[in-house]
């Protein structure tokens, strides 16, 4: 019985040689007991040890001929989010008790564990650290050996400002040398193989590593503080595109992150007041990368608009977020080398009127203060009978109604749209809250004063908007609401409370634009009296206010459907709606605070 268990054991190769060549060598070891190597050989023998061997080994081979990768690196994280979730539903179902008691589970949780620790590839050999030597000046020196491999070591060195030594600037989280846990921040570097870096510039250094091969030995003065890297949890999407090597600022563009507008990235250390460390969230490659901080890229935004709006004739002009220092001087880059009208008011009818508040938006500028850079973001999981609202923005004329129109002929009894309030009085065969809901305008006023409108305009004397509660009350009544709202109001729609799904309806360009209008005889939108085809100035009209409106609220757009083919664009609504429903979507993280 034993020997037919013996036999199915997957015995490591590694292992059994080790073994062998520690019975071989035993008498050569004098300091080790009989107790001692009885337990070295016990442990190598050890079915135990030669499963996690095997699957270490497994999982490596897998990596390296990317068989798999994980789908994400934080699953304890989520475990954990869950139980707070259901820390307050477990009176109310069985399935959430059940779920509540089964995520306790310490084997459930050690295998949580287990798999970020897959997951985040913290599971390399890790070199014990050598003896620490004593030099003549009894200072503490430390000797660390690094395997070198095609993966860079990730970690930055600079030039202290102070000592003018060799010294680590930056540990790039998930790197080999943050794995290895033997280098920190700091810490000063005497040699590199055995080669004085004394008076080396980090390009010097950096030549050494490059020309070296297998074991990279450093000879380090340990820094004062060895403070353990502490991964940050904050998800950021950005509002921008970034290229790492066209910034001429970043410390070492090989360990840069490129990103694009609208990426999901995942903050893994803020320590540096101007370049965070981060990962593109769901990336395969754990290892972290440089990204200009919030503040840094604030600051180029802001003089980068400041010098294109400066005129000759105004050189000491400053916008409100102006800072009267030069790029440079606010972000110095490092000597350093790698090792490897107001918003509120909007109107609702009449073109005219939106045309007056176009130009005056124009001429005020105001939104153009806001710079947006990241905004910090959580997963919002779709929630069973109380649906996000659906919000269409687009320029007049794009076909926000049509569409709306379309979707609501769809299923009547799931979608549907708000009735505007009006202080105009009611026409001929107009019921109250059919077309409008018809009030005073000194409780319209008194309303908008309190805030209650999310949006409202004046036209011909009489107040137009659309209320809050009538919002709410569609969303709580178990209803998909649609809005088509004037994107000045995005301000007062994107809340906690409400947590709009915003779409942006863009037109293609002109040609495609003129093309599709022309073949389905729309009528234009621009002139009240006349039902009449678009001219050509129009159209030109619309793509310009498209893309005003993109310049200053595409940070606040969920989604971008280019309505140039009218069933096409329906097409993708619906399958938009459709993701709304049924997947977790990011969003700004105070909504699911």
């Amino acid at each position: 019985m034993t020997a037919a268990v013996m036999e199915n054991v997957n015995w490591n190769p590694a292992l059994s040689t080790l073994l062998n060549s520690l019975e071989e060598n035993k008498s050569e070891i004098p300091s080790c007991t009989d107790e001692e190597f009885g337990f070295l050989s016990e442990l190598l023998r050890s079915k135990e040890l030669n499963a996690l061997v095997n699957v270490h080994k497994k999982i490596q081979s897998n990596v390296e001929d990317d068989k798999f990768f994980p789908l994400l690196s934080n699953s304890m994280d989520i475990d954990v989010e869950i139980l707070d979730m259901l820390a307050t539903r477990t009176h109310s179902s069985e399935l959430c008790k059940e779920l509540f008691h089964l995520l306790q589970k310490p084997h459930i949780q050690g295998l949580l564990c287990t798999h970020d620790a897959v997951a985040q590839k913290d599971y390399y050999p890790r070199l014990s650290e050598i003896p620490l030597e004593v030099d003549e000046d009894e200072e503490t020196v430390k000797i660390v050996q690094l395997v070198k491999s095609d993966e860079p070591l990730g970690a930055t060195i600079k030039t202290c400002d102070i000592t003018r030594k060799i010294v680590i600037a930056r540990i790039m989280h998930g790197g080999a040398a943050d794995r290895s846990g033997l280098i920190h921040v700091g810490d000063e570097v005497c040699e590199v193989n055995g080669i004085s870096v004394e008076g080396k510039t980090p390009n010097c250094v950096l030549k050494i590593l490059q020309n070296s091969e297998g074991t990279i030995t450093f000879k380090i003065i340990p820094a004062d503080s060895k403070g353990g890297m502490r991964e940050s949890k904050v998800r950021v999407r950005a509002h921008f595109t970034y290229k790492a090597a066209d910034d001429t600022y970043i410390p070492c563009k090989e360990a840069g992150l490129d990103f694009n507008k609208g990426d999901v990235l995942h903050i893994v250390s803020q320590d540096d007041a101007y370049w965070w460390q981060a990962r593109r969230e769901g990336d395969r490659n754990m290892r972290a990368g440089l990204i200009p901080s919030r503040a840094l890229q604030e600051r180029r935004i802001i003089l980068e608009r400041q010098q294109k709006d400066k005129t000759d004739d105004d050189q000491d002009s400053l916008s409100l977020c102006s800072v009267p220092v030069p790029l440079p001087t606010l972000c110095p880059r490092p000597t350093t080398s790698s090792s490897h009208a107001s918003p509120t008011k909007c109107n609702l009818q009449g073109i005219k009127t939106k045309k007056i508040m176009y130009d005056a938006a124009e001429n005020d500028d105001f939104d153009r203060e806001e710079v947006p850079t990241y905004e910090e973001v959580a997963k919002l999981y779709p929630r069973p009978g109380l649906y996000r609202p659906i919000v269409l923005i687009g320029p007049p004329g794009i076909g926000r109604n049509e569409l709306k129109r379309r979707l609501m002929a769809t299923d009547p009894d799931k979608y549907k749209t708000t009735v505007p309030y009006t202080s105009r009085p009611p026409r001929p065969g107009e019921v109250d809250g059919k077309e409008y809901h018809f009030i005073s305008r000194e409780k319209m006023e008194e309303e908008i004063d309190a805030g209650k409108f999310i949006e409202y305009g004046e036209y011909k004397g009489n107040f137009y908007g659309t209320s809050a509660e009538s919002v709410s009350s569609l969303i709580n009544a178990g209803y998909v609401c649609l809005l088509n709202p004037h994107y000045q109001a995005l301000k007062m729609l994107r809340t906690p409370q409400l947590k709009p799904y915003v779409i942006y309806i863009k037109p293609p360009r002109f040609d495609i634009l003129k093309e599709t209008r022309n073949e389905a005889r729309a009528r234009s939108t621009f002139d009240e009296s006349n039902s009449r085809g678009f001219t050509d100035d129009e159209f030109r009209e619309i793509i310009h206010s498209a893309a005003r409106i993109e310049f200053l609220y595409s940070h606040l757009f969920d989604d971008v459907i280019i309505n140039g083919d009218l069933p096409i664009a329906f097409e993708q609504l619906v399958s938009a709606i459709h993701r709304v429903e049924s997947e977790p979507l990011w969003v700004p993280a105070s909504w699911v605070q």
